[in-house]
């Protein structure tokens, strides 16, 4: 496990150096298609929108293990706010800090380093093993995973097993993994008023008044009940504008933003119609702009869980929970494409705030474990 330590840990070093603020891939790309394709991997560069993306194939059979992963990382925020340059990998006290470090350039290092490991041990093993990395999972992602996955549809291409390299750990490496995941809808919510003379309001339509009794039920709805898997579906209102910030003037229109984190007992087309009839009950006078970023998704136990989960717990002698909770990532794209689905990686620790950090003794068997998974999906074959 020493080898799998020290070379995880030598390429985190070198992609927490690289400054991959998400659209920005900062040279991680090229330095992972160039290890990748020393290694024998077929490096096929599928970028769009100014999103790099790298899909590496080796071999060329079936069944297809995917490990995937992204290179970008939120920005650092205030530097004062980190004790250490956020984009200079320091080790201290057993922990290794850096943007990126949890999030996810530790265990993409993993991911990396475990199937250079493996096709050197397994030449000509069967089926095939491929990464595919993205720069764009923390921005818009609208031209990253996406892309690759559309690419791949096109072709005709699917991916029998795939390993998204997210931390989902929680309190120790190996303790949870995610076999799914909620939905996400997204609503821009135009309230139309009419702007007037505050002293004077029957010259005008209040949108704040007109609206304040439908926002209060929205966000009072017992949407579902979830399920044995997913957790209830969640109504959270992330934004509300409206006014020049005077105290005499009423707005002519207030600005809403919402987003449903939806469990499959619900649809996206329910969940609309839901809000509709809220709206238009309390004869609210408004325009209403839609986003799904993602469906939900679940893998249930099958040959990639099973397999990932002896590995886990032959590495740390932990055995892991599954869960659905927390945001998206980009497995809901994936899930288009594959048949079985999972995420897992190290601890999330100051991830997306300062001082993100990855246990430096976590990284080795995090290598070890996805290399483990590998090998027994596909060179016992």
């Amino acid at each position: 496990m020493t080898a799998a330590a020290d070379q995880t840990l030598a390429l985190v070093r070198q992609l927490i150096a690289c400054r991959s603020v998400t659209p920005a891939d900062g040279g991680c790309i090229d330095l992972i298609a160039g290890r990748l394709s020393s290694a024998g991997f077929q490096c096929e560069h599928i970028d769009r929108g100014g999103v790099r993306n790298l899909w590496a194939r080796h071999g060329s059979a079936t069944p297809l293990v995917c490990l995937a992963g992204h290179v970008d990382v939120v920005p650092p925020g205030p530097v004062d706010g980190w004790t250490s340059d956020p984009f200079v990998a320091v080790e201290r006290d057993g922990y290794l800090y850096g943007r990126g470090a949890s999030d996810m350039k530790g265990p993409l290092a993993a991911l990396v380093t475990a199937a250079e490991r493996f096709v050197a041990a397994y030449p000509d093993h069967a089926g095939s093993v491929a990464l595919l990395l993205t720069s764009d999972e923390e921005g818009a992602a609208t031209d990253g995973t996406v892309a690759v996955v559309e690419t791949l549809q096109h072709r005709g291409e699917t991916i029998d097993a795939c390993i998204v390299g997210e931390p989902t750990s929680v309190k120790q490496l190996g303790d949870t993994v995610k076999n799914g995941r909620r939905g996400s809808l997204g609503g821009a919510l135009t309230v139309k008023g009419l702007s007037c003379h505050i002293a004077y309001p029957e010259r005008g339509r209040n949108p704040i008044h007109a609206a304040l009794p439908a926002l209060a039920e929205l966000a009072a709805i017992t949407w579902d009940q979830g399920n044995e898997h997913f957790q209830p579906t969640s109504f959270q209102f992330s934004n509300v504008h409206a006014g020049a910030g005077t105290v005499n003037v009423i707005p002519g229109s207030m600005e809403v933003l919402f987003n449903i984190r939806f469990s499959p007992s619900s649809t996206v087309d329910a969940l609309k119609a839901r809000v509709k009839e809220v709206l238009d009950r309390y004869g609210v006078q408004y325009d209403l702009a839609w986003h799904v970023s993602g469906e939900p998704f679940m893998t249930v136990r099958g040959p990639l869980l099973d397999t990932l989960g002896r590995a886990i717990e032959s590495v740390t002698g932990v055995r892991p929970a599954l869960s659905t909770g927390g945001g998206t990532s980009d497995g809901r794209f994936i899930a288009r494409v594959a048949r079985e689905v999972v995420e897992f990686g190290p601890v999330a620790e100051g991830m997306h705030a300062s001082n993100e950090r990855v246990r430096v003794a976590d990284l080795g068997p995090l290598s070890v474990i996805y290399e483990r998974t590998i090998e027994e999906l596909l060179a016992s074959r």
